[in-house]
């Protein structure tokens, strides 16, 4: 039980510190707001949360959220913010605020072959690289947290997507691990589904006010 409680504190100090100080590194560099400028995407999702345990994974209903990103699509650079929100009302709070916000750029920078575009990301998680094919359908992006504690359960993420456009579905796996001598040992990981608006128009009001 102290084991577990360690590990948790843990979770708590690199949550507060991957809010706090890697904001300087990931500060967009434009100064303008400007609506029209790119292909906007907002994602509106679920995640489900685990725990690795004695070789398995164990559900962990506490650390579920709810989540939205809103995903600026430039030519060969995206820029998204997640809002996060757990939802379980017993929440600890051990793995930081029950509302968080993070930031990730995604700059795409060259075709390794026909069917791989190699990235570099920087994020308020860490920075990292990634691979993705060319219509960005299936992608993993790998970060590691910027000169993490010794005592931490982990120190790299790496993030699954699956974008299913056509039925406007994006299904993914965030994995927490901690990696040393190469060797990767799992530690938590969330299963995320989302689903995705893009501007349009309404023909009347969609909600009213009933009695």
């Amino acid at each position: 039980m102290k084991k577990i409680k360690s590990i948790i504190t843990a979770i708590t100090l690199l949550t507060l510190d991957s809010c706090g100080s890697y904001k300087k590194a990931t500060i967009p560099t434009s100064e303008k707001v400007i609506m029209n400028d790119t292909y906007t995407i907002i994602w509106n999702g679920v995640s489900h949360a685990y725990r690795y345990e004695n070789n398995n994974w164990v559900r962990d209903e506490q650390y579920d959220y709810q989540f939205a990103v809103i995903q600026k699509r430039y030519d060969n650079l995206w820029k998204s913010v997640k809002f996060l929100h757990r939802i379980h009302p017993e929440y600890d709070g051990k793995a930081g605020e029950r509302d968080q916000t993070m930031y990730f750029e995604v700059a795409y920078n060259s075709l390794v072959d026909s069917n791989n575009v190699k990235s570099s990301i920087i994020s308020s998680l860490g920075n990292g690289t990634g691979l993705s094919d060319p219509e960005f359908r299936n992608s993993q992006l790998t970060m590691y947290v910027s000169s993490p504690d010794f005592f931490l359960p982990y120190n790299k993420f790496r993030i699954t997507q699956h974008y299913n456009y056509e039925e406007g579905i994006l299904t993914e796996t965030v994995e927490l691990i901690k990696e040393k001598n190469g060797i990767e040992t799992p530690f938590m990981k969330n299963e995320e589904t989302a689903w995705f608006y893009i501007k349009g128009k309404l023909d009347k009001a969609p909600t009213v006010f009933r009695q």
